[in-house]
């Protein structure tokens, strides 16, 4: 079964200060399985004919990987728009890091800051390095995540960190890269 809230990650000062704008960010919950499925497999589209063809699968990612995502310590937050999650975004603490993982906007929903909105609130609830892996031919991704201050690491650097942190097949390995904080970019080179 599914465990949602495995690490509390709720830090309810720091939501505090969204929700004076006209969405809130809250931690998912076991009722926003359905929600969280819908919107990575609609935002998961847009790698179609992108990333390799043996890579892709429709759904992008089934039911059963999702909670295995879940069981594994990934903590999905949302933005909710009208009482409906708009995006998510996992955060993973694996080892002496913590990963973004699984970040996706409904398609009818991009482009508003959405995306920036939950990298920025789950930025503030770790001091420990982040890290973030992505699809090497999804320019969109990498060139978003460097506008909020990430640097692509070293060819080397990046099938060490996946090897090291997350767990995925060689030829997603292969395939990706890893993005990591600018200003702590020497210091994930010494882990």
């Amino acid at each position: 079964m599914t465990e949602f809230n495995k690490t509390n990650w709720s830090r309810p000062e720091f939501s505090q200060q969204y929700r004076d704008k006209e969405f809130m960010i809250r931690q998912c919950n076991e009722e926003d399985l359905e929600s969280i499925y819908s919107i990575i497999n609609d935002a998961a589209m847009a790698y179609k004919g992108i990333i390799p063809p043996d890579r892709w699968k429709e759904p992008y990612m089934s039911m059963d990987e999702l909670r295995h995502e879940i069981d594994d310590g990934v903590v999905f937050w949302g933005i909710e728009e009208d009482g409906e999650l708009a995006g998510v975004m996992g955060i993973q603490n694996v080892k002496d890091v913590t990963l973004i993982r699984h970040s996706y906007v409904r398609t009818e929903k991009r482009n508003r800051g959405i995306g920036s909105e939950l990298l920025t609130f789950l930025r503030t609830l770790t001091t420990s390095p982040i890290l973030i892996g992505t699809w090497a031919d999804a320019v969109w991704a990498v060139r978003f995540y460097e506008k909020h201050g990430f640097r692509l690491v070293s060819h080397e650097e990046k099938t060490r960190l996946l090897k090291k942190y997350w767990s995925i097949p060689d030829r997603q390995v292969e395939t990706s890269v890893v993005l990591v904080e600018s200003r702590r970019q020497r210091e994930v080179s010494n882990i």
